[in-house]
């Protein structure tokens, strides 16, 4: 049986989990968020729209390019249009914070980009996925109700999202606790989330996961330079460069793992594209902020380091 035909399976109870798990993190991230950071964001637009456009335009544009050179099989193609459709993932701000790139920054960017999210996750994956031919006929033997795909992010980003805000105005001194064991412990609540999105299919994921090992190394290492190669171009400094670098690097993985599950039926290639990247993303952010952390940002006065 090949890639494209292989399903991961789930039980009802096993699904219902992980959509509160992502949630769950979902609301964690909303902790650190007030509407300072947004503010924020309208003060200096600059960097924010430098990478929210690498986020939503150029990053599924490159992927396609991407797609076009390798020609995988359809249902890793699928995957990885999904992915790079996806907001900034949970683990970028403390990322960008060890890098010694601007934290603010990637604060204001997850949180606003994730808001975007809601409409241009579903756009961009119906989008450009329509684009390639044999991604295009996955999508119609799917029948995706573009309807369905917005109602699902908006019960799994907003809402989680909003409650956070709000817990975070009403118990400040509550969240900023909360928030600082959430983040200690984000890379295990998102270990654990894979690892259940692979329990039953474990299998399945040792026998495919080598047809997708290239293509995520590849893919991940353009959204990485995409994202410092936009904000060089436009002479931001280095400290938002390397913000923004990793914003586009770390997507949310964990999000199109489940969208791959509530309206892909597990398909193989997708869900395999979307648990290595959960993956490998993590190895990938922590040795690059690990090195930049031994290199102090030549324009350091520029920026601030929280």
């Amino acid at each position: 049986m090949g890639i494209d035909e292989v399903q991961l399976n789930f039980n009802e109870s096993t699904l219902l989990l992980m959509n509160i798990l992502i949630g769950f993190i979902m609301f964690g991230v909303a902790l650190d968020l007030k509407v300072n950071d947004f503010k924020r964001t309208l003060k200096t637009p600059k960097p924010f729209l430098i990478g929210l456009t690498a986020q939503f335009l150029l990053l599924p544009a490159v992927t396609f390019g991407l797609v076009m050179m390798l020609q995988p099989q359809p249902s890793i193609a699928l995957g990885m249009f999904l992915v790079a459709a996806c907001p900034g993932g949970n683990l970028s701000n403390f990322l960008a914070h060890l890098g010694k790139g601007r934290t603010t920054l990637s604060i204001s960017m997850s949180a606003v980009s994730t808001l975007f999210a809601i409409i241009m996750t579903p756009l961009n994956t119906l989008l450009w996925g329509s684009l390639y031919g044999p991604t295009n006929d996955l999508l119609r033997s799917f029948m995706i109700s573009p309807a369905d795909l917005f109602m699902t992010v908006v019960i799994l980003l907003a809402i989680p999202l909003s409650v956070g805000m709000v817990v975070n105005y009403r118990f400040p001194s509550w969240s900023q606790k909360a928030s600082k064991w959430m983040r200690r412990f984000s890379i295990v609540f998102f270990i654990l989330f894979v690892l259940g999105a692979l329990m039953n299919n474990f299998g399945y994921f040792i026998d495919f996961v080598g047809m997708v090992v290239v293509a995520v190394f590849l893919h991940n290492a353009l959204a990485i330079t995409l994202g410092y190669v936009s904000a060089r171009s436009f002479g931001l400094p280095e400290r938002d460069r390397r913000a923004i670098a990793i914003e586009i690097g770390i997507q949310n993985s964990g999000l199109g793992l489940i969208l791959v599950f509530n309206f892909f039926g597990g398909l193989g290639g997708m869900a395999i594209v979307a648990a290595w990247w959960s993956i490998w993303h993590i190895i990938a952010g922590l040795t690059l902020a690990t090195f930049w952390s031994r290199k102090p940002p030549i324009d350091e006065s520029l920026g601030d380091a929280a």
